[in-house]
């Protein structure tokens, strides 16, 4: 095996953070076969070393020394791209290369996090939204664009990540600016009628206080002006449609705890820390907030529940999907969250091509051994 600046790359499954695949990554390599030679000349270049260098790390066990070349959501599956030794010097490039996605935005419905693990923030209208006003949707989201990214992102604020201040209940130092980015291809590849899908709302909802600070950091105070002008070729005037109620105070969110009412609301297994602690807002009481699309009629309980669409990007590095689920939604004058993510392709790798399946891991060394020293090699050549 070449020992040289290698980079490889595996399917990340659900559930598991990009940290964590390379805590099980080395856990399967450090004993192996297939990276000994790797491990000894490690040792040896160690033993090398000045007796300070040594004392500094005599009590740190040699490993397979592993990175990733960009983190993926824990809900996200996909392409992880993975230096090995020397190649963690070469994972700059996959963070700034072109990424291809394929995500599920569903309609209706806001969370602090812009996807289906966060707490609800509000609902919206969605009988509307038809697989037409969609793709005429993505229009405004293709080519250089300007996007805000999620307060739950790792963007470092004045040396400190964003979701470390959202999680404290805390406001970042300054305002989160908007940031260029390039969407080179964007399509709507299934459009999914409600009832159809088993993409659900998540069942937990936010705080009034969470909800109040989420509308100063998210919206900087402008909540829901913007949804209802977006929104107004798709509503009467006195804002309603099909049957929809727009109301203009905070309501509960209409059957979330009753199963045989909402049955596309869900329990999540998983639930992410959210803004807590923050003092309420105050509004004039006839101004739009964030539950006041809030939808609270028998048609709105209708079985089928909301509309979602699966979407397809090449993006350049540092967009958000959640930014863009969370757009989509008020550009068709609604709310939407990310319930599914995909990382088909990274730089050079691609699923099903030459990214190493996670499952290959449980099957043993002489499952996965062979495919890692191809995919090395194959690098390696690629790098000469």
């Amino acid at each position: 095996m070449n020992s040289g600046k290698i980079v490889q790359a595996i399917n990340k499954p659900p559930a598991v953070s990009s940290a964590q695949v390379l805590r099980d990554l080395q856990k399967h390599f450090n004993p192996s076969n297939l990276f000994a030679p790797w491990l000894a000349a490690e040792k040896a270049k160690r033993d090398r070393d000045s007796h300070n260098q040594r004392q500094r790390r005599r009590n740190k066990q040699i490993q397979v020394k592993l990175g990733h070349g960009g983190t993926l959501d824990p809900i996200a599956t996909g392409v992880l791209t993975v230096g090995v030794g020397a190649g963690t010097k070469a994972l700059q490039s996959f963070l700034d290369c072109t990424k291809t996605y394929e995500a599920i935005v569903l309609f209706g419905v806001a969370t602090d996090s812009y996807d289906c693990v966060g707490k609800v923030l509000g609902q919206a209208p969605y009988l509307h939204i038809t697989k037409e006003c969609v793709e005429e949707a993505l229009q405004q989201f293709r080519g250089k664009i300007l996007q805000k990214p999620p307060i739950f992102s790792a963007l470092r604020v004045q040396g400190k990540r964003l979701y470390e201040y959202a999680r404290e209940g805390k406001k970042a130092p300054v305002e989160i600016q908007e940031r260029p980015v390039e969407v080179m291809e964007l399509e709507l590849v299934e459009w999914l009628e409600g009832g159809t899908h088993p993409f659900a709302w998540p069942e937990e909802e936010a705080n009034q206080d969470e909800k109040a600070m989420a509308e100063q950091v998210i919206y900087a105070g402008k909540l829901v002006p913007e949804i209802a002008k977006l929104s107004a070729k798709f509503h009467s005037v006195d804002g309603s449609i099909a049957g929809v109620d727009v109301k203009r105070k905070w309501e509960p969110i209409a059957g979330a705890n009753r199963e045989d009412d909402a049955p596309w609301v869900r329990d999540p297994k998983r639930r992410r820390s959210s803004i807590s602690g923050s003092p309420r807002s105050s509004h004039r009481a006839d101004e739009m907030r964030l539950a006041d699309v809030t939808e609270n009629t028998p048609s709105f309980k209708r079985k089928t529940g909301p509309p979602a669409a699966r979407i397809r990007m090449t993006v350049t590095s540092g967009f958000y999907v959640r930014s863009l689920c969370h757009d989509l939604g008020h550009a068709v004058g609604s709310m939407g969250i990310m319930s599914e993510l995909v990382r088909t392709r990274q730089g050079k790798f691609s699923l099903k091509e030459n990214v190493l399946e996670y499952d290959d891991l449980i099957k043993g060394e002489d499952e996965w051994g062979p495919k890692i020293d191809e995919m090395l090699s194959n690098w390696a050549k690629e790098a000469e």
